[in-house]
């Protein structure tokens, strides 16, 4: 499976705390979104479902014209919802809440177990609908992202800042291994060349 972070938008661009507030992609986010569309759909994708937040399904919208598969809408799959911290800058948030804001822990807002507890709901969905051998792709955000992705490898919420930033309009594959998950790829923006190399190499 592959999760991919929406295309740039005006907040990311001025650093503020987008959470579930409905921003739209800028100009620069389209043309991300359309270019990784055409390079996404060479995978040839069984299955894409989105958050329903206008900066993900848009996002989301370009990989399906480019192979021809609709999108599925999951509320399970929206950014992590940050209360009053919504539409602050990251400056204005570390000026507030200093400690806080260092450990991303928000007053009035989801906390990150449940951000990870309804992405793997999500994905869990999204699988049952995916053929055996298939290709599921999850837009998504990036703090939910992670969340998702650290509660499908079984690293704690505490750690989960072991998996670096995910960049607008890119992505991270995960694949199945004996029963569990593992990282193939993170924040990648081009398609690997191929490579045959045994675990054992």
């Amino acid at each position: 499976m592959l999760f991919w972070r929406h295309g740039r938008t005006a907040w990311n661009v001025e650093n503020r705390f987008q959470g579930q507030t409905d921003i739209g992609l800028d100009r620069v986010g389209h043309a991300q979104a359309e270019r990784a569309g055409k390079v996404l759909a060479r995978l040839d994708p069984d299955v894409i479902v989105a958050s329903d937040l206008r900066r993900a399904a848009d996002t989301a919208g370009y990989l399906s014209r480019a192979c021809g598969v609709g999108v599925e809408y999951d509320k399970g799959l929206r950014e992590r919802y940050g209360g009053s911290w919504e539409g602050l800058t990251g400056k204005e948030l570390s000026e507030r809440w200093p400690e806080r804001h260092a450990r991303m822990d928000i007053p009035d807002g989801e906390h990150i177990s449940e951000v990870g507890d309804r992405m793997v709901a999500a994905v869990d969905r999204a699988l049952a609908r995916t053929p055996s051998g298939g290709l599921l792709v999850v837009v998504s955000h990036g703090a939910a992202v992670r969340a998702g992705i650290a509660r499908m490898l079984g690293i704690s919420d505490e750690q989960r800042e072991v998996l670096g930033p995910l960049s607008n309009c890119c992505w991270s594959v995960l694949q199945t291994r004996r029963g569990g998950w593992r990282l193939m790829e993170h924040n990648a923006a081009n398609l690997p060349e191929p490579v045959v190399l045994s675990d054992d190499a």
